[in-house]
């Protein structure tokens, strides 16, 4: 059984001078435990793809004008199209089930508030903690990742730390949770 299948995906941007088929008809398998890499020419449609899958396509001028985003959980069958990006069958899918990482971590991190209100942002989100408990468990997730010092990492900003922790952090948080 797959873990998400995507058929006939297309999404599309209404702009002032027309029409752009970011995605147009593209088709993939992820089976579970398994990874997919995309490669492409920057514009190609990567980034779009997996923010429709996320359901994180700005609406307007985005849309996903056709095709099946079947995300298989727990015996069900999901179709993330056909969620309301910002009701909460999708927010409790997203970051904790299913998650983007950025190639460039500043772009997932946001620069006013510290790494460790981020993690734990998102923990309190997906789980019933305490916000110490939260904190405590941010550092630990920073350390498992191998960042030095965690308890004083937690509570800088992204630009304090280098991309390659930046980019340990967020990969080792979308994977943890």
């Amino acid at each position: 059984m797959p873990l998400i299948e995507v058929r006939g995906l297309k999404t599309y941007f209404y702009t002032e001078d027309g029409v752009v088929r970011a995605v147009d008809g593209v088709n993939f398998t992820i089976e579970p435990e398994k990874t997919l890499g995309m490669v492409g020419e920057s514009g190609c449609g990567k980034s779009v793809t997996a923010r429709s899958i996320m359901g994180l396509i700005q609406m307007p001028p985005g849309k996903i004008e056709a095709g099946e985003i079947l995300y298989h959980q727990n015996g069900n069958v999901i179709d993330l199209t056909k969620l309301d990006p910002k009701g909460h069958e999708i927010r409790s899918i997203r970051g904790n089930e299913i998650a983007m990482i950025f190639q460039e971590p500043m772009t997932s991190l946001d620069p006013v508030y510290t790494i460790g209100n981020q993690i734990m942002e998102a923990i309190t989100l997906h789980q019933r903690l305490s916000k110490k408990e939260a904190r405590n468990k941010a550092i630990e997730m920073l350390r498992a990742a191998g960042i030095p010092a965690p308890e004083q990492r937690v509570d800088e900003y992204p630009h304090q730390v280098s991309g390659g922790m930046r980019q340990r952090a967020m990969t080792h948080w979308r994977w943890s949770q």
